[in-house]
């Protein structure tokens, strides 16, 4: 008998959320290398071209991580990747709580049971690691064959960032049990730690001016495979495309070959007009490193803001340190929202998105507890509605000034205000 208490056997509710965007314009240089590859009728080879994996490979040695051509691979997007990779591994599948949507739905495709593991406090993306020791031992007590373990360093859903001693403590004990790791690392380039990023008193407070960011393959070389989606930073999310670091020993040599198999039978390579634009993107010229400045800043303060009116409001939140989202937590204004008739994470999705006019994708949709009232909100949805009002928040010095941002984010404060004056009139006399 398989241990059912943390097994998930089904996938998340109905198709998902919606998939991650900035909502900035295409960056003009990379549209035009698109254009001027638009000739390109074809496919990249499978794992990617020459071109595409040099550029990878450039890529991680600025950021600490060398690699030779012969151990990258690229894909359509790190959901194809990570699909092969599940199935070449085999074995269970274990992943923090919350952790990205579209993790888990690919290992139960495989048949392959997917287990959760809380997260300390301080952090998503990677497990406590004596609730992953736990969840490795009772899971091969009933019979399971717990294999693989993926985490993420700078976290979607939560924006959080893994402190270098919860991960060092995190990849021992998963290396200790002879787990293989997968490190998404598609948010590893949204880090909020330049200085004047953090725009806001509160989130100030709680969040250090630098966040150090590590990868689990500077500890544990042979055993962890790196994915970066590229939509992650580097390219617009309609544009897919990813690659994979593998270990460069015999058995990484060996782990993909077995994904280039499992990509090949799925026909998944990445289109020649997409690759040159990703190859292009990971070389980071100037203009693509000045807009990823520029887009981290934007968001940075805009999560800030968010911030702000979830935590004045009475909620609870992890100050955001990467990415797009913050992950908020309403269960202390649940008296409120069940005057509201909402008792669960996907009624409070339905509430959230019917009043503030914009995806607001519950927990449970991250692997969490339906009936914990948890929510990912995200910064994309108000910076505009058209181009050029999203174009200006770039070039605005103020960009939370602007009236369309100033609005959305008093519509965001308003909401969240009368869930806070709701619950202080449902709250009991002392």
């Amino acid at each position: 008998m398989r241990w059912a208490a943390d097994a998930e056997g089904h996938g998340p509710v109905r198709y998902g959320p919606p998939s991650p965007d900035d909502g900035l314009p295409v960056l003009p240089e990379l549209c035009a290398v698109l254009a001027a590859a638009a000739g390109r009728g074809g496919a990249e080879p499978v794992g990617g071209g020459t071109a595409l994996l040099d550029a990878a490979c450039g890529y991680w040695e600025r950021r600490g991580l060398p690699t030779a051509p012969e151990h990258a691979a690229a894909g359509p997007g790190a959901p194809s990747l990570l699909l092969a990779l599940t199935a070449a591994l085999g074995g269970d599948v274990l992943v923090p709580r919350p952790c990205a949507a579209w993790w888990a739905p690919y290992a139960r495709l495989l048949g392959r049971p997917v287990f959760h593991v809380a997260t300390p406090a301080e952090c998503g993306g990677v497990p406590d690691p004596y609730a992953l020791l736990e969840t490795v031992r009772r899971v091969r007590e009933e019979g399971g064959d717990p294999r693989l373990l993926v985490l993420s360093v700078a976290d979607d859903p939560t924006g959080t960032v893994a402190p270098p001693e919860v991960l060092h403590e995190a990849v021992e004990a998963a290396a200790g049990e002879g787990l293989h790791l997968v490190s998404d690392e598609t948010w590893r380039d949204t880090v909020h730690s330049h200085t004047g990023t953090v725009h806001s008193a509160s989130a100030a407070v709680h969040c250090p001016p630098d966040t150090l960011l590590l990868s689990p393959a500077e500890m544990l070389p042979g055993r962890v495979t790196v994915v970066t989606d590229l939509a992650g930073a580097l390219l617009p999310s309609g544009w897919p495309a990813a690659v994979a670091r593998f270990p460069g020993d015999p058995a990484g040599a060996r782990l993909r070959a077995r994904v280039l198999d499992v990509l090949t039978a799925l026909g998944a390579r990445v289109a020649g007009p997409v690759a040159a634009a990703a190859a292009y993107a990971l070389a980071e010229p100037e203009p693509v490193t000045t807009r990823v400045t520029a887009a981290v800043g934007l968001h940075a303060r805009v999560a800030a803001a968010l911030y702000d009116a979830v935590v004045g409001a009475g909620a609870l939140a992890r100050p955001p340190r990467a990415g797009r989202h913050l992950y908020a937590d309403l269960g202390p204004l649940r008296a409120a929202l069940s005057a509201h008739g909402v008792g669960d994470a996907q009624e409070l999705e339905d509430f959230l998105a019917a009043r503030l006019g914009m995806p607001t994708p519950g927990g449970q949709r991250f692997g969490d507890d339906l009936a914990a009232l948890r929510v990912r909100l995200a910064t994309g949805p108000l910076l505009g509605g058209t181009d050029e009002e999203r174009a200006r928040c770039l070039d605005a010095p103020s960009p939370l000034e602007l009236p369309h941002v100033h609005r959305a984010l008093i519509t965001v404060k308003t909401v969240f205000d009368e869930l806070r004056d709701d619950a202080q009139r449902w709250e009991p006399p002392r």
